[in-house]
């Protein structure tokens, strides 16, 4: 089966705007070892989005905290995240809650990221069973999907 990484096609970045918190995700070196993630979305003057991300790291036992800066593309569902000078990488919106309430989101043009994001910290089960479908069906393997304890409201 080929993947499908295509974004979804009805996004508003207005709507994305604020807190999400990360209810799942793939394991990469970058968030190795972190939970109680959150991730905050503002615009800049200039358009762009400062990201910052937040967690904390249960081996060092201390929060850790990113800032970073995403561009949207002619693309819609498609932005450019960059967290280390203008190193920029995909960030693909793969499906949204009909109210923005959750996020599905891949990277690159490859099945190695993953997240699930909410703005609650956690989602009922059923709603995680929907989402990880979706993740299914667009190529990735949900089995891979990790659950980190979540952040506090």
């Amino acid at each position: 089966m080929k993947a499908d990484i295509t974004p979804i096609s009805d996004f508003d970045i207005s709507h994305y705007l604020g807190r999400w918190y990360e209810v799942g995700r793939f394991d990469h070196r970058f968030e190795r070892g972190l939970c109680k993630v959150t991730a905050d979305y503002t615009q800049n003057a200039d358009g762009t989005i400062k990201v910052v991300n937040t967690g904390f790291d249960s081996w060092l036992d201390k929060q850790k905290q990113i800032a970073g800066k995403a561009k949207l593309t002619i693309t819609p569902g498609l932005l450019r995240v960059s967290f280390f000078w203008f190193f920029y990488s995909d960030y693909r919106v793969l499906a949204l809650g009909d109210n923005y309430e959750w996020a599905l989101v891949g990277g690159g043009r490859s099945l190695n990221y993953l997240w699930i994001l909410s703005r609650t910290p956690e989602l009922p089960d059923s709603t995680v069973a929907t989402i990880t479908a979706e993740a299914k069906r667009r190529g990735y393997d949900p089995l891979h999907l990790l659950f980190p304890e979540p952040a506090k409201e």
